[in-house]
């Protein structure tokens, strides 16, 4: 079987578990009286808010179900994903991300300077996507990352194209429901997109001989607003339970979308919803597909508390960022092994 890479490996702390906790409770969430009615239900919009604002509140993350993105659209995909990642190593590279712009392929990602068992696909919903040059503040460039077209298989971008215009209507449709589920105007959120970073990734985790000693991806919150996660059947997500902080394994649920709460919500929301903890594990025989849409705010959003949720009893908790820079920051260190930990919200916090 040969030596595992020390690159994959995680301290012993962060090593998963050999028994697995199924997660009980999660909250599962039927969208469907946002789409099937000539007018929209009252007292059944009102009935989502509330169980959006307490799976925010528990869990930080929810899984949905008639969310009004078409299967078949999903199905085609996936299919396409797996006939990209079956290519060759030398096919796949033919699309790799540069120094320019970190779009494409590429199989030497780190979290938490630990390298991922996975390779991945990076296709931003904006082409180009202005974001800055560099995280330095005082720097005022931009520059545009654009994405490549793979030639096979064939309509890979127009299907990725296609479908990001679906997911972006469910992201906003979420932001909706967590607006008001937070006590602000439904499209509160709706400015700071303008110009959005959002991103699809397409993930391919191999079958892993050590599942005991690498992760497909390491612990990790995710730093956008959203991510509205389509994964098969296979499993392997595991998300920190807030109420005993044990990881707890997320169950596929056929054609739902997992969500979870990013750190810019968790910021806007001044630590109402928290961002939630979560991984992957891989499986020695089983290869898993997952295809996450990080719903990312434009370059030169601000990142604060929402002013509506501040007063003198519940002062702001983070100063303001640029969402470029972070982005550019975080971006960058994922890349690579840092010599410390990459940049989070906690940098922000006001002691």
């Amino acid at each position: 079987m040969g030596e595992i890479d020390p690159a994959f490996v995680q301290e012993q702390e962060h090593r998963p578990k050999l028994s697995i906790i199924e997660a009980q409770g999660i909250p599962e969430i039927d969208l469907s009286p946002l789409f099937h009615h000539e007018a929209p239900n009252p007292s059944a919009i009102e009935g989502l808010v509330k169980e959006i604002g307490s799976a925010c509140k528990e869990w930080g993350f929810f899984q949905v179900t008639n969310h009004g993105v078409p299967l078949s659209l999903r199905q085609k995909l996936e299919e396409a994903s797996r006939l990209f990642f079956a290519q060759s190593l030398e096919e796949k590279k033919k699309v790799a991300r540069d120094a320019i712009s970190p779009n494409g392929y590429y199989d030497t990602e780190h979290t938490k300077n630990v390298r991922d068992w996975k390779e991945v696909f990076d296709f931003t919903c904006h082409d180009p996507t202005l974001v800055p040059v560099t995280s330095d503040e005082h720097d005022d460039r931009v520059t545009q990352w654009t994405n490549p077209t793979p030639q096979y298989p064939p309509q890979f971008r127009a299907i990725i194209e296609e479908y990001l215009q679906e997911i972006q209507k469910l992201a906003f449709k979420l932001l909706e429901l967590i607006a008001l589920s937070l006590g602000v105007e439904a499209k509160r959120f709706e400015e700071f997109f303008k110009d959005q970073t959002s991103l699809l990734r397409f993930n391919h985790y191999p079958p892993c001989p050590y599942p005991h000693l690498a992760l497909g991806v390491g612990r990790h919150k995710d730093p956008g607003a959203l991510t509205i996660l389509a994964q098969d059947e296979v499993g392997g997500l595991e998300v920190r339970r807030k109420s005993d902080q044990e990881w707890v394994s997320v169950k596929p649920i056929p054609d739902a979308y997992s969500i979870n709460v990013g750190d810019i919500i968790q910021v806007w929301s001044n630590d109402e919803y928290e961002s939630v903890d979560h991984r992957v594990i891989v499986k020695e025989e089983k290869a898993r597909f997952s295809i996450p849409f990080f719903f990312n705010p434009g370059h030169d959003a601000e990142i604060k508390p929402l002013k509506e949720l501040i007063n003198d009893q519940n002062p702001s908790k983070y100063k303001a960022y640029k969402w470029g820079k972070f982005l550019v920051s975080r971006t960058s260190s994922n890349f690579k092994k840092q010599d410390g930990e990459n940049l989070q919200i906690y940098r922000y916090k006001i002691s």
